[in-house]
């Protein structure tokens, strides 16, 4: 593993730590709402809906920082999209296991559950923009440029 950090990694913490942010937010007022609308039973879907966005929308970054930690190994392209691919297999089981779990439940009021999860995934996308438009990165990043100019190869066009 190379202690040369790759230039997504500033971008992916970034929006981690704010989705963090917002899905707290989201969820005391997801909350708020949700019990207004259907009591109770609205409450614990509206905060079931944002958790559930929150777990599905985290797993790729984090997945992509740990994959990151190989950059510069041999192996890093394998080892980086085996550990992508093995999220969105994670994902997945997730998300059957969540519908298998989450199906029937009288707990559940399906409009404030549906609702809830379309606002944390808006929500995220807002945040992944505003980090992105704010965020500086050079566009050519994680390369190293010798350091003498009279190292590199010279051609007949260039002036002594």
């Amino acid at each position: 593993m190379s202690p040369s950090p790759v230039s997504s990694t500033l971008i992916l913490r970034t929006t981690l730590r704010w989705s963090a942010i917002v899905t707290a937010v989201l969820a005391v007022l997801a909350g708020i709402v949700g019990f207004l609308a259907a009591g109770t039973t609205g409450l614990w879907s509206a905060l079931a809906g944002v958790l559930i966005a929150a777990v599905f929308l985290a797993i790729t970054g984090l997945s992509i920082l740990i994959a990151n930690r190989w950059f510069g190994d041999d192996l890093y392209v394998p080892i980086f999209f085996g550990i992508v691919l093995g999220g969105w297999i994670l994902k997945f089981i997730i998300f059957i296991v969540a519908l298998l779990m989450l199906r029937g439940q009288p707990w559940i009021e399906p409009t404030v559950f549906f609702v809830s999860v379309v606002v944390s995934v808006l929500a995220s996308l807002a945040v992944d923009v505003v980090v992105m438009l704010r965020t500086r990165v050079p566009h050519v990043s994680d390369i190293a440029l010798p350091d003498d100019p009279e190292e590199g190869e010279r051609s007949d066009h260039t002036v002594a």
